[in-house]
């Protein structure tokens, strides 16, 4: 006999989410988000290194990390990966279904994640119903072109070093947003996947982090990263902040 697990519903509420600032519903009235609420739904947790979805899978919903954290990467033809991002919780995935209705990209779980799942069909009709959220959509869609602006800068005519400082950077204001701490947080992925988004060799990602390391610029244990000197990190990179 199968075994099923209960989810409450009402985890899923958005007015109860602490996400709620830095998530797509932002802003909304009281009786829109209780609208926008009964909308998404709620998926079993991922696992580590299971997938969301995959590359050429139909495109149906949107996807809200709510807890853990997601690569996202492109598979070529000779099966070679090329990573384009990481996610964290409050930000979404899908939005490369818009144009063909498949994902050109896959997405999969750095860690034991739980996401929030926007039924497109459902999102359109209340994207018509409520002007704000359309908006809000602009907004989002606006974030995602900056963010692909950014990491062009990254991987351009920078060094090794200073791709390395930009990344941690990023992940520290990306952090702080979502009201974490700015200076100490865990590097879920994968050194080869940070090696493989920022275009350099596993080696070189080991030997930069070992150097900030015995530099006092940050600290290791592990997967944890702990900023004790921001500004050494700003300076090696100072014309992008």
């Amino acid at each position: 006999m199968t075994s099923t697990i209960d989810y409450d519903p009402y985890e899923t509420l958005c007015h109860d989410c602490r996400l709620v600032e830095s998530c797509l519903p932002y802003g909304l009235a009281k009786n829109e988000l209780k609208q926008f609420a009964t909308m998404v739904k709620s998926k079993p947790p991922i696992l580590s290194d299971q997938y969301l979805y995959r590359q050429d899978d139909e495109g149906r919903s949107l996807y809200v990390v709510k807890t853990g954290s997601f690569r996202g990467f492109i598979s070529s033809t000779d099966g070679a990966e090329q990573t384009i991002g990481f996610y964290l919780p409050g930000e979404l995935m899908g939005f490369d279904a818009f144009q063909h209705g498949r994902f050109t990209s896959s997405s999969i779980a750095l860690e034991t994640s739980k996401v929030c799942e926007l039924p497109l069909s459902q999102l359109n009709e209340l994207c018509r119903l409520i002007p704000s959220l359309q908006t809000q959509m602009l907004r989002v869609l606006g974030k995602e072109i900056e963010s692909d602006h950014n990491q062009i800068l990254l991987l351009g005519h920078r060094s090794a070093k200073e791709k390395m400082a930009i990344f941690l950077l990023k992940l520290s204001h990306r952090y702080n947003a979502l009201g974490f701490s700015k200076t100490e947080f865990n590097l879920t992925m994968k050194r080869q996947d940070i090696a493989n988004f920022l275009g350099i060799t596993n080696e070189t990602v080991s030997r930069l982090l070992t150097e900030l390391h015995q530099q006092g610029i940050i600290a290791i244990n592990r997967r944890n990263i702990k900023i004790n000197n921001m500004n050494a990190l700003k300076v090696l990179v100072e014309d992008c902040y």
